[in-house]
C-alpha cells in the first residue's frame, strides 16, 4: 500500500535541476536529521529534513547571477534517530565527522535543535578553534529543560560546556536563568529588538571571534509571519531579506566548517515554509562560494 505520509520518499536536493554527485565531488554534504525527541509545544520536526527535500525540487538552479549548485551536492542518508539522545548525538557527530575528514560542508536538516551538539563536537575533533553563530527567537541556554539535558532548550548549554564561543542572533525569547548564562560564558547577541530598533552593526562579530565558524539557524528566528511552520513561533523574528543580510555578514571574512537548518515543523498542504527553507539553504550555499568561506 502507498505511504500517506506526504513527506515519505523525498528526492536528493535540488535533484531536478542538478545532477547529484557522489561524496568524494560535491562541495556540500546534505545530511537529514529526523529527530523529535524534547519538543515541548508543537510537534512535527521529524518530518523537517523531508519536508525540505521535496520542497528543494522547485528551486531554480540559477541563483542571484550564479549557479550555486554547480559545486555540487551530495544528499547523504538519514541519519539514525532510533536511539536514546546520547546515541543520536553520536550518530550525527559521526555522519559530519564524515564529511568534515573529506574536507566537504555539511549541511544538516532538522530536525529539533538538541541536534546541533552533534555536529559541534565533530568540529571540536578537528582541533581548530571556531566558534558558533545562532540565528534563533531562543537563547537555548538553560542547563536542563524538563529535566532533559539533551533538551532543544540547553543544547547551547552544551555546546558552550565545549567552550566554544556563541554569538546569538535574533533572540526575542529568554529566561533569566539565560541571562545570566550568557554573562558567565561571555555570549554575545544581537537580539531581535536592537537589530529592529538600529540595524546591523557594521562589524556583526566581536572582533577576537575565531575565524572557522558553525552556522546553526533555527527556522523560528524567523518571523512567524513568514514562518508559522515552527514548533515555538514568536513575534518580531526576521524577514527574509535581514536572514541574507545576516548569514552574509556571518560568513564575510570567515571560513565555513558547516551548518544546520532546525526546528521546521511542516504543515501538509502548506508548502511555503518548506519552501523558504529550501531555498535559504541554496542562498546560503551561494553565499559561501561567493566569499569564498568554504574551508579548504
Amino acid at each position: 500500500m502507498p505511504s500517506t505520509n506526504p513527506y515519505a520518499n523525498p528526492p536528493a536536493f535540488h535533484s531536478d535541476d542538478i545532477q547529484p554527485s557522489n561524496k568524494y565531488d560535491a562541495a556540500f554534504h546534505i545530511i537529514p536529521v529526523p529527530w523529535e525527541t524534547s519538543v515541548s509545544y508543537e510537534g512535527g520536526t521529524a518530518n523537517g529534513p523531508n519536508a525540505i527535500l521535496h520542497a528543494s525540487v522547485q528551486l531554480e538552479h540559477y541563483l542571484d547571477g550564479s549557479f550555486p549548485g554547480d559545486a555540487g551536492i551530495y544528499t547523504a542518508e538519514p541519519v539514525d534517530c532510533d536511539a536514546p539522545a546520547s546515541t543520536v548525538v553520536e550518530n550525527i557527530k559521526v555522519a559530519t565527522r564524515g564529511a568534515l575528514n573529506l574536507g566537504k560542508c555539511p549541511i544538516l536538516l532538522g530536525g529539533e535543535h538538541a541536534m546541533t551538539l552533534g555536529p559541534i563536537q565533530a568540529c571540536e575533533e578537528l582541533d581548530i578553534p571556531f566558534g558558533i553563530i545562532q540565528f534563533d527567537a531562543h537563547a537555548d541556554l538553560r542547563y536542563a529543560y524538563q529535566g532533559n539535558l539533551y533538551s532543544h532548550a540547553s543544547v547551547m548549554e552544551r555546546c558552550t560546556d565545549l567552550g566554544v564561543p556563541l554569538h546569538q542572533i535574533g533572540v526575542r525569547a529568554l529566561c533569566k536563568e539565560e541571562v545570566d548564562c550568557r554573562a558567565e560564558r561571555g555570549v554575545t547577541h544581537l537580539d531581535a529588538a536592537e537589530l529592529y530598533w538600529k540595524g546591523y552593526p557594521e562589524q556583526l562579530l566581536p572582533e577576537d571571534f575565531p575565524e572557522h565558524v558553525f552556522i546553526t539557524f533555527d527556522v523560528d528566528g524567523l518571523d512567524p509571519s513568514i514562518m508559522p511552520s515552527t514548533g515555538t513561533p514568536v513575534p518580531g523574528g526576521l524577514n527574509w531579506y535581514q536572514a541574507i543580510d545576516g548569514l552574509e555578514r556571518a560568513l564575510k571574512g570567515r571560513k565555513l566548517l558547516g551548518a544546520d537548518f532546525v526546528e521546521l515543523a511542516p504543515q501538509p498542504g502548506q508548502h511555503a515554509p518548506d519552501f523558504l527553507v529550501a531555498n535559504l539553504i541554496y542562498k546560503f550555499m551561494e553565499i559561501a562560494q561567493r566569499l569564498d568561506c568554504l574551508k579548504s
